[in-house]
């Protein structure tokens, strides 16, 4: 049966046993100074190159003829040498090592070394079950896990040197000794980083290594300690991901940004190493200039546009459409977009430029008196309906409103959805055009025809025709020559006679009056020429001659015949 704290047991540490379960075996089968990690061998044979020891397992050791060559005899049979386990070889022998264990056991060392915390120089002798087997005068265990290695192959390779290590479990009753290397390799990376803060300042030149990447930056060792370079901090140019341009393990040159001292945080830059851009910008971009850039970035208020590297413009909201009113940039431009654009302005000392998308379309108002007159008619879709009325779109950035009171003459309506809908294609009128605010009136029942129309049809300038005064202010009369047929009457300056000799209480015609007047003229034969003129008041009936018309903007204008 092999004890179970031999290579035979296990040759790596057993991570599912708990090392205080690893530390009770190891002290239990602690029972001799001369464990495996040094041992007495007995010399059993000797070949050419090497010296077979019995080590007190069931396989022999094999131990090097050349560890034998500073001797001044050399080995021979039934010699007892002190030993210790390195590993196996192919065929299954112990490979053995001169143990450096015969120097002599200072408890009292070990004791102080214990209660000052101090550092020891130990020697790996062996791999043993959960750890490793540590010369330190006498025979320590060393936790794999306390050991400063990742895996079984690591401990193989401790074996046989010197390390630096501290006591963490001292009991000369039972002459066990457990040590700790790993503790002693954070103090001294604290011990490191610290010294390493104090060193580094704002604004120094470094090098360092990119040990890892994430998506907002890249940690670098710049010499036992890490700083943050921010993927913004990287090139002038924006950069996606730190990843498109760095990779783990390549050596770059900064500058340190800031140190936070309480957080043991230090930011740097790649980018800060070259001239900024912007300095090169000036003379470079005029107000009105035409440019193309890329898309960045889009957020609520915009979208930032990249012309060359680290020269960005802003294109505002306000500034991607003539057409309609942008509530989210990103329903026109995404991030990659190339796109045109005009330089509205630039500020050097803030380093900021703004740029207008709908600038670069050209502005489709330019001309709008021309194109489309007042009294013109325009066609084109409803493209949205509110309660007040309807925008119809007469030409690409051109919409004009049509109120809910000039859809129909016919009938009053209530919701312009009751007769329009959004797509149905549309003739209107253009009633009004404010040029400055971009508002363009339209109507559709202008284009109905109506009684006016159809009068002014039938009739032309010269006309005489008959009228009942309406109204008289001042040098102008009202005129109605028939139902909902209105004109107006120039006429020279006047004295008023009192209303009761020309109307009724009612202000109607004077029927009676009338009368006279067509009799006299019937009797007499008198003609409008000979006649004397009578003074032009509210309620007369009167012949006009027609001095104007106009078809379309409805309007007649009379004078006394």
């Amino acid at each position: 049966m092999s004890d179970p704290h031999t290579p035979e047991a296990s040759a790596a540490p057993e991570t599912s046993e708990s090392f205080g379960s690893i530390l009770s075996q190891f002290e239990k089968s602690h029972t001799t100074k001369t464990a495996e990690g040094s041992r007495e061998g007995t010399v059993v044979s000797i070949s050419a190159d090497s010296v077979f020891l019995d080590i007190g397992y069931k396989t022999e050791g094999l131990l090097p003829l050349s560890e034998f060559q500073n001797d001044k005899e050399p080995p021979k049979r039934g010699d007892k040498l002190q030993v210790s386990i390195k590993g196996r070889d192919p065929e299954g022998y112990y490979l053995l090592t001169r143990s450096k264990a015969a120097r002599p056991t200072d408890w009292a060392a070990l004791e102080k070394a214990f209660n000052e915390k101090t550092p020891i120089i130990g020697t790996i002798t062996g791999v043993v079950k959960g750890g490793l087997s540590v010369d330190v005068g006498v025979r320590a265990f060393m936790p794999a896990s306390r050991s400063g290695t990742r895996d079984a192959a690591e401990l193989e390779k401790l074996v046989e040197q010197e390390v630096r290590c501290r006591i963490i479990k001292l009991d000369t009753a039972d002459e066990d000794v457990v040590v700790d290397r790993r503790i002693i390799a954070e103090e001294e990376e604290k011990i490191a980083k610290e010294r390493r803060y104090s060193e580094v300042k704002e604004g120094d030149l470094i090098s360092g290594t990119v040990r890892s990447l994430t998506d907002y930056g890249a940690f670098v060792d710049i010499g036992g300690v890490d700083a943050l370079l921010h993927v913004g901090d990287i090139s002038w140019s924006r950069i996606n991901k730190p990843s498109d341009v760095l990779s783990e393990g390549q050596q770059i040159d900064g500058r340190v940004l800031k140190i936070d001292v309480d957080k043991r945080r230090i930011s740097i830059g790649m980018k800060q190493l070259q001239p900024h851009p912007w300095d090169a910008v000036s003379g470079k971009y005029a107000v009105g200039q035409r440019v193309r850039g890329t898309v960045t970035r889009v957020t609520d208020f915009g979208a930032f546009v990249e012309l060359e590297p680290g020269v960005e413009g802003l294109i505002h909201v306000s500034e991607m459409s003539w057409v309609k009113k942008v509530r989210r940039p990103a329903d026109l431009v995404k991030p990659g977009d190339s796109v045109e654009a005009i330089v509205l302005g630039v500020n050097l000392s803030e380093r900021k430029m703004s740029l207008g998308l709908k600038q670069a379309l050209g502005d489709p108002w330019a001309g709008i008196d021309q194109k489309f007159p007042v009294g013109s008619v325009v066609e084109g879709p409803v493209v949205s309906l509110t309660k007040f009325g309807a925008f119809v779109q007469v030409s690409e950035g051109i919409e004009g409103m049509i109120h809910v009171s000039d859809i129909s003459a016919e009938k009053r309506i209530n919701h312009p959805q009751d007769v329009l809908r959004i797509g149905q294609a549309v003739k209107a009128q253009v009633l009004e055009l404010d040029k400055e605010k971009r508002r363009l009136k339209l109507g559709i029942k202008q284009l109905v025809p109506t009684s006016i129309d159809e009068y002014v049809a039938e009739h032309k300038p010269g006309d005489t025709v008959s009228g009942r005064v309406i109204e008289v202010s001042g040098a102008s009369a009202r005129v109605e020559l028939g139902e909902g047929i209105h004109a107006s009457c120039r006429v020279a300056a006047q004295k008023q006679t009192p209303a009761s000799s020309t109307q009724g209480s009612e202000g109607k015609a004077d029927l009676a009056s009338l009368s006279s007047m067509l009799q006299a003229r019937w009797k007499s034969g008198a003609t409008a020429e000979t006649s004397k003129p009578q003074e032009l008041q509210a309620g007369q009936i009167r012949s006009f001659r027609i001095a104007k018309l106009d078809p379309s903007a409805k309007k007649i204008e009379v004078e006394l015949a």
